[in-house]
């Protein structure tokens, strides 16, 4: 009876070290991954907000081509 018990013990402890193995590996791979698409939203935002000034830009462009035509 003793000698289950002690199986069943030891059985437990080998399950648990390997479910806290195995969890801190996949939170280790999902904070790489979170990090990786935080970088890539972060560039896009970036790029977005570049986007938005350039449109500005040309719009005053083209308010000053017009003046200019107008002048002529």
């Amino acid at each position: 009876m003793t000698e289950n018990i002690i199986v069943a013990i030891l059985s437990f402890i080998g399950t648990l070290v390997g479910s806290l193995l195995a969890s801190s590996k996949t939170r280790a791979v999902l904070e790489y991954k979170i990090d990786d698409l935080q970088k890539r939203v972060d560039k896009h935002n970036q790029v977005i907000e570049r986007t938005y000034k350039l449109e500005g830009r040309m719009e005053e462009a083209e308010h000053d081509i017009r003046d200019i035509k107008a002048k002529l």
